[in-house]
């Protein structure tokens, strides 16, 4: 169940916002774990304003009963009920529900509550030290670090499946990972779940700003919309 919330007047606001499944395992890192998004947003502060804005960092809220009332009646669903326990919707609504590190319904921590950083990004418990390790170096001595390093330590630069896997799991989805349990949430229910990751990616409302980097990590893996966001992205402190 994803209700990854709402992106200001258009079509993504209830698709982001009700979504029902667990993520499929075949896009999680299993060797890695998570860290949540204290230890992200410690260098990533700006990042981290701009998210806590999106409907994804309000995600778990929208479980709540009474939220979202009209979508989940409209998909056959008790508006009443609260699903925030519900094993089948909170997968879409936290970080790394199911996984090591992740998101646990008993021991809950607000620092892993919301669609966060590693929900896309991947798992960041090793990575993350990474980044601080390279960012040193590059400070001091000027060195750069393959980009590949980081995929070695669990991040993701393609994350498209990451997405899907929350927004395109209905029967009959064009996305082959699809499978139960699938969310009641289809373009059949209403055209406003159609989800287009090109079309979305590119939605600050959605994700969140982008800020010029530093030029720490070079060359391969990059998503092919990785200059068009730096081309157009601000300066750090100048949100």
């Amino acid at each position: 169940m994803s209700f990854t919330g709402k992106m200001g007047t258009t079509v993504f606001t209830v698709l982001l916002s009700v979504v029902f499944l667990a993520i499929s395992p075949a896009i999680v890192a299993e060797d890695f774990s998570y860290d949540g998004r204290k230890k992200c947003s410690g260098c990533h502060k700006s990042q981290y304003k701009s998210w806590r804005q999106t409907g994804h960092a309000k995600a778990l809220e929208s479980l709540e009963a009474g939220a979202k009332a009209e979508a989940k009646e409209k998909a056959g669903l008790d508006p009443d009920q609260d699903y925030t326990a519900d094993e089948k919707c909170v997968a879409c609504h936290v970080t790394g529900y199911g996984q090591e590190g992740g998101y646990e319904i008993a021991d809950p921590s607000k620092f892993l509550v919301g669609v966060g950083c590693e929900s896309c990004h991947g798992p960041g418990k090793k990575y993350r030290r990474l980044h601080r390790k390279a960012a040193d170096k590059y400070k001091k001595k000027g060195k750069t670090m393959p980009r590949q390093a980081l995929v070695d330590k669990g991040e993701e630069f393609e994350f498209i499946d990451r997405c899907n896997a929350c927004h395109l799991n209905y029967q009959g989805s064009s996305w082959a990972g699809a499978k139960e349990p699938y969310t009641p949430f289809t373009p059949e229910v209403d055209a406003k779940y159609t989800f287009d990751f090109d079309k979305y990616v590119r939605n600050e409302k959605a994700m969140h700003q982008h800020f010029k980097l530093e030029g720490v990590f070079t060359g391969p893996p990059l998503p092919s919309f990785h200059q068009e966001f730096q081309d157009a992205a601000k300066p750090l402190g100048g949100e």
